[in-house]
């Protein structure tokens, strides 16, 4: 209760969809990684409960709140609530002449009039869909991202990235090539006329994510790897570098085609990671997957 999500023009909430689901993500892992260290890690596990002195029981807590997160849901519409109270507010349609031009909103309205409204400053729910993808179906982050992207300002520079992700994943193709090109020229062009300011450093972080987690397909689920990209048709190719298990892992996406190999002599293979459905091993030597959706008009 009372608490604020990523939304900066949606505040002290009941039920964030993002924090609780964060929320839960955080109980369950560190649960695993306890019960991890005291199996593989027997002393260390022995030190940090004699520095903690967690007990059992409080793991069993752990998983107990985690299982019984509230995960707000609107069975009449199939859409994620932001939080308890957001689907009640008034929409505030950006399309209306007298508000376009007044942007950002936070420059020309007053806090306690933007908070009584469905308006959005930066990706909320959609960046929980990004993070903790698999807790939801395609369905569903089809319908939540339709939602939210109607009621987003932009007028955050770190959201237009995380809606580009999210919409090369459900195959939107040219609003990913759109919200990319807002992150990438944020600065290089001064779109929030704010740029002699100092460059915005999240969203350049963001664009290497368009590119490795957007097109690129890469995703971590508990541990769990997978690419599945979806390359623009007129890039062609696509290579970035990532380290798993301390490898760095080389992937180019190219012709129908996923190419990995790790970039050391090790002949140790990481993996497995689910490339295009086919759980794949890599290693020194280049391992290539064929796939229908690589590139995309």
């Amino acid at each position: 209760h009372s608490v604020t999500g990523p939304d900066e023009y949606t505040t002290v909430v009941n039920n964030n969809l993002y924090t609780n689901v964060m929320a839960q993500y955080n109980l369950r892992v560190a649960a695993e990684v306890v019960r991890q260290m005291r199996s593989d890690r027997p002393g260390a596990y022995r030190d940090m409960l004699r520095r903690t002195g967690l007990s059992e029981d409080e793991l069993d807590l752990w998983d107990q709140a985690a299982n019984a997160m509230y995960i707000p849901f609107n069975e009449t519409t199939g859409v994620n609530p932001q939080d308890d109270q957001f689907m009640q507010r008034q929409l505030w349609s950006l399309d209306d002449p007298e508000v376009g031009p007044k942007r950002p909103l936070l420059l020309h309205y007053h806090p306690l009039t933007i908070y009584r409204y469905q308006i959005l400053k930066q990706a909320d729910v959609v960046l929980a869909l990004f993070l903790q993808g698999s807790q939801f179906d395609a369905e569903t982050k089809l319908r939540d991202y339709d939602y939210y992207d109607r009621l987003t300002t932009g007028d955050s520079s770190l959201s237009a990235v995380v809606q580009s992700i999210m919409a090369a994943e459900l195959g939107l193709h040219d609003k990913a090539m759109d919200f990319f090109h807002r992150g990438l020229f944020i600065d290089l062009n001064n779109l929030h006329g704010n740029t002699p300011d100092g460059v915005h450093i999240a969203s350049c972080g963001g664009v290497w994510s368009c590119l490795v987690y957007g097109f690129g397909g890469f995703r971590d689920n508990y541990g769990q790897y997978s690419i599945d990209p979806r390359v623009p048709e007129e890039w062609g190719a696509l290579e970035y570098r990532i380290t798993l298990r301390g490898r760095i892992i080389q992937v180019t996406v190219a012709d129908g085609e996923v190419t990995l190999h790790t970039t050391d002599e090790d002949p140790e293979v990481v993996g497995p990671i689910t490339v295009c459905g086919q759980e794949t091993m890599v290693g020194p030597e280049p391992v290539t997957v064929t796939g229908e959706t690589l590139l995309r008009a």
